[in-house]
């Protein structure tokens, strides 16, 4: 499926203004889609916000159980979950005042996408954000003049 332009400008926009990733279901195991990710994220000069129920450190940065636990403001949640399980996700990206709800790449959830739309945040359903990233940075580099 190819984005339409306005999409990809959607997209591009929220990378910008993106500073925190609070990612969750992210892995501790480095073989895992959710830390790939996250770990190219970070290089790429992210805060990464890990939320998962038991580890207690991934990647240098501390856990937390639940995103209402985090202590610092969160631009947008990426979700690792099952999509059965977006809609909680959801209400608590909004309790946090996050700006987008991101559901990764084969994950999409219509109740959870109404919930965050009706209160304001930007919704990314079935995209991977590490491939948004490096297609909105190819895309930078292409409109750059050269010489």
């Amino acid at each position: 499926m190819q984005a339409t332009d306005s999409e990809d400008d959607r997209i591009a926009e929220i990378l910008r203004q993106t500073r925190t990733v609070a990612v969750v279901g992210l892995s501790p195991k480095p073989d895992r889609d959710s830390y790939r990710v996250a770990a190219y994220l970070q290089t790429q000069g992210y805060r990464i916000v890990p939320v998962h129920p038991q580890a207690q450190q991934i990647l240098g940065e501390t856990v937390y159980r639940r995103l209402q636990d985090i202590p610092c403001p969160v631009d947008v949640v990426d979700v690792f979950r099952r999509a059965e399980d977006t809609p909680a996700v959801a209400e608590a990206a909004i309790s946090i005042g996050a700006r987008t709800l991101w559901l990764q790449l084969g994950i999409s959830n219509v109740t959870a996408a109404a919930l965050a739309e009706a209160a304001g945040l930007a919704v990314v359903m079935n995209r991977c954000m590490k491939q948004e990233h490096e297609r909105w940075q190819r895309q930078k580099e292409m409109e750059q003049p050269h010489g």
